[in-house]
């Protein structure tokens, strides 16, 4: 986020510039409109597991839509956008925050009613892994392709911790109740490759992130909760 924001360009240069509204075309190809839906709508499609649309199919739908944008959408893009100027306004040169979580706001509307309401949002739960606390948007990251063997021994060198169980997803990548020769194939492979080996494809070609979940036992066999863990696996 610092790298894009130091990228913008100076505020000063854009003196007297003046941005004029853009009437919605589907049908001309050359103002770029059904471009840019399809780009933005499969970007949020992706982070939601939902199924892509290409032009075409984004062209259609986008002519079927309902005149709602005046009413709730518009309100709601509307909240969404004061607290992203919260979020971009408040990083320093060095990536960090410099807002409290009661800056935030959480937003709730009716306009049938009409009811409008704003909370602070509830900060998230916290768990300890030995003297540090995490959360859910916390991970362990790698920044290369590891081998399944060496998240093994690196948890075990550092955290003095037994990997039981490597998944991503809905994917089982590695269990030590596997067979012995299943166990020991799979631990050799990298976690891209464990993970084409389970779903028989390789990861999408936007992904350069390979989320997984790990079951961890200490040295008594008791179940420890760790945070996720990141792999690079494309630059």
């Amino acid at each position: 986020l610092s790298e894009l924001i130091a990228s913008l360009p100076d505020p000063a240069a854009y003196a007297g510039v003046r941005l004029e509204p853009a009437d919605f075309e589907k049908d001309d190809d050359s103002n770029f409109h059904i471009d840019f839906i399809t780009a933005a709508s499969n970007l949020r499609a992706s982070n939601y597991g939902i199924a892509l649309a290409d032009r075409f199919r984004t062209k259609q739908i986008a002519g079927k839509i309902i005149p709602a944008i005046a009413t709730t959408t518009s309100l709601v893009t509307g909240l969404v956008c004061l607290e992203l100027y919260k979020l971009v306004g408040s990083v320093s040169a060095d990536g960090q925050t410099q807002r409290k979580l009661e800056d935030y706001k959480n937003g709730f509307a009716n306009l049938a009613l009409p009811f409008f309401a704003f909370s602070e949002p509830i900060p998230p739960a916290k768990t300890k892994f030995k003297d540090t606390e995490f959360t859910e948007w916390d991970s362990f990251d790698y920044d290369h392709d590891v081998t399944l063997q060496e998240l093994v021994d690196d948890f075990e060198k550092k955290y003095e911790l037994e990997l039981t169980m490597i998944s991503s997803d809905v994917s089982m990548l590695y269990a030590t109740f596997y067979p012995k020769k299943k166990a020991e194939a799979r631990l050799q492979m990298k976690a891209s490759e464990a993970l084409k080996s389970v779903t028989g494809k390789d990861a999408p070609a936007h992904v350069k992130w390979m989320l997984m979940d790990v079951c961890c036992e200490d040295k008594d066999g008791e179940d420890v909760d760790v945070p996720s863990i990141r792999v690079k696996i494309r630059d």
